[in-house]
């Protein structure tokens, strides 16, 4: 018999729908007005910060709905917005500077559905509210460092070839590398030409060779420079749990940084200016530290301090720098003593194991460097920062490093934690300031929330009639199917970790229902066709689907494909709206075609029929 669908078919049928509408549930259950207490470098969030938070909410009178502990960070529900402003107002008042006490939107969704990964759909910040900040990188600081990193390799280079110089320093935008005869000047300029091609070199002194950045390496130390920091401050927000963020590129040196849901900038702000890096270096065991801080410091080392301020006495030479760092991890070596493992990449392992290996049995430090803007600008319009140097922490070097070393002699499993966070989020290439900041309050993308549902549904309700009016039974069948694909767009949606609706994104959900009645339209006339040129129904039903699948195929083929280059070359809203219209094509594919086909066969397959109600 024609028209007969197999048990499997309609197994997997019930099956993803069913998931999709379960992973689609979470969206109905609304958000709660939250604050978020996460903390500092030099703080912890624990049960007894957690019995403070609840003590200073109940001495304020503030009603909550819950309050929990997790992920080292708490979390409380409260009823309103007002609650919630009052809320942060004494949190911050109560607990300083140690903490950040941001202000947010939690999902309210069930334990059991949360247990097993239900979450609503990530919401843009057109739709959800939150802040956006567009974010400059110091370009200058990004090509000092290069030519600091520079200057220690071609130190460490030439002293390996065994070439004799008499200095190798910095100076105007170049590396200036000064010799004692021209025989191994001559010898230097061979070797570091063909060590480093994207170098331009020259001699424009007696016994001087000046290294300087060729346009292609500035282009590339800047590009580097942004990528590099869109990674860590990607990074450094994910840590801190504060929001799923949208960072990306704008322009040479700027980044735009939107962190939906997020209504308090202060503390936003507090996070992404947190502009740091770290540096590893050998202390200076030849002079007395007492002498430097006395003032008479050597001119090779630096005297910095610790956070108790207590005296380090340290060699200017940088070992490695913490943008080689890839991931960090605390833990516990054999002895049960806490320590920090460290992974490095291979051109960080490469330099980390030339620099140890004449070094076993020698401290070395880890210096923390935050960059604090003076507020005052250059003469090209760019804000001055000054370095801040602190050391965290002093490992006596057991072994040649390579790109696995651990960091012990640490004081506490609280600052080993500390420590792998900092490293883990990333030192930034060099340093960023926000140069513009804007609010969308929560109201407003309720707005559009509520506009983009006005749509959806008129233009859903709109197609529903005309399908039950023009196809009658069929109709009915297609209507079904288009409440299936819209539950299975919101589940996708859903499920998938990266996508967020945006307003645009909206636009292309009413997209997506046009096209999937078009798919239906296609086929209904199809067997209409079929049934004028004196076919059987349940003939005209089988060549109906067949003849049409090569159509729809074809259609929603090329139209997935321009959303692929969309999603590709495109970014904001552009990705936001590729992204929904890609997932309603490949719903909207089993929906028209396989989910109306096994309703159809359930419903007049294998049956005698002398006319179908289409």
């Amino acid at each position: 018999m024609l028209n007969q669908t197999p048990l499997w078919k309609y197994l997997l049928v019930i099956i993803v729908v069913a998931v999709c509408a379960l992973y689609a549930s979470p969206n109905l259950y609304g958000e709660d007005y939250a604050v978020q207490i996460s903390a500092g470098r030099d703080a912890a969030v624990d049960s007894q910060l957690l019995d403070r938070v609840n003590s200073e909410l109940e001495k304020a009178g503030i009603q909550k709905k819950a309050i929990v502990l997790e992920n080292s960070q708490i979390l409380v529900r409260l009823l309103d917005d007002s609650s919630q402003r009052l809320a942060r107002e004494k949190l911050e008042r109560a607990l300083g500077e140690d903490y950040y006490v941001a202000m947010n939107l939690a999902p309210d969704t069930p334990d059991w559905l949360a247990g097993i990964g239900g979450s609503p759909m990530k919401l843009g910040l057109d739709l959800r509210g939150g802040v956006h900040f567009l974010m400059e990188v110091d370009m200058n600081s990004a090509i000092a460092k290069t030519l600091e990193d520079l200057e220690g390799d071609f130190k460490t280079s030439l002293r390996e070839e065994g070439i004799r110089y008499r200095r190798v320093s910095v100076s105007d935008g170049n590396v200036q590398i000064q010799f004692r005869d021209q025989d191994n000047l001559d010898k230097a300029d061979f070797f570091l030409k063909n060590r480093n091609p994207d170098l331009v070199f020259t001699e424009p002194g007696e016994l001087l060779l000046v290294a300087a950045l060729s346009e292609q390496k500035l282009a590339e130390t800047r590009d580097y420079a942004v990528k590099q920091n869109i990674t860590i401050i990607r990074n450094r927000v994910n840590q801190l749990g504060v929001a799923e963020p949208l960072v990306q590129r704008q322009g040479a040196d700027r980044i735009v940084v939107q962190l939906p849901g997020i209504q308090d900038t202060a503390r936003a702000k507090e996070i992404l200016n947190a502009t740091a890096t770290l540096e590893f270096r050998m202390l200076d065991l030849d002079h007395d530290v007492r002498d430097a801080v006395a003032g008479r410091v050597p001119p090779g080392s630096e005297l910095l301090y610790r956070r108790d301020g207590s005296p380090e006495l340290l060699e200017k030479k940088i070992m490695l720098t913490g943008n080689h760092i890839i991931d960090a991890n605390s833990g516990v070596d054999e002895y049960g003593m806490p320590q920090v493992s460290i992974s490095l990449d291979s051109k960080g392992g490469s330099k980390m194991s030339q620099a140890t290996k004449g070094n076993i049995g020698k401290p070395m430090a880890t210096v923390f460097i935050e960059y604090k803007s003076t507020g005052e600008r250059d003469e090209n319009d760019k804000l001055i920062f000054v370095p801040k140097r602190e050391v965290v922490n002093v490992a006596t070097i057991r072994a040649q490093l390579g790109s696995k070393f651990q960091i012990t002699g640490i004081d506490s499993p609280k600052e080993a934690r500390d420590l792998s966070l900092l490293l883990r989020a990333g030192a930034l290439i060099a340093p960023i300031t926000i140069v513009e900041e804007r609010t969308v309050g929560p109201s407003l993308g309720q707005e559009n929330i509520d506009l983009g549902m006005q749509a959806i549904i008129w233009g859903f309700v709109l197609v529903l009639i005309f399908m039950l009016v023009y196809y009658k039974a069929f109709g009915v069948v297609a209507n079904v199917a288009l409440t299936a694909n819209l539950v299975m767009i919101v589940g996708v949606m859903s499920m998938i970790p990266g996508a967020t609706l945006t307003l645009p994104g909206m636009a292309g959900i009413v997209l997506t229902v046009g096209m999937a009645v078009d798919a239906n339209v296609l086929i209904f006339e199809r067997i209409r066709e079929e049934m004028r040129e004196g076919r059987s129904p349940q003939q005209a039903i089988h060549h109906g689907y067949d003849s049409a699948f090569s159509t729809i195929l074809d259609a929603n083929i090329t139209t997935f494909i321009a959303a692929l280059i969309l999603f590709a070359v495109g970014t904001g809203p552009i990705k936001g709206f590729s992204i929904t219209l890609m997932i309603g094509i490949a719903t909207s594919m089993f929906t028209a075609i396989i989910l109306t086909r096994a309703i159809v066969n359930g419903a007049w397959g294998g049956k005698r029929l002398e006319k179908l109600w289409i």
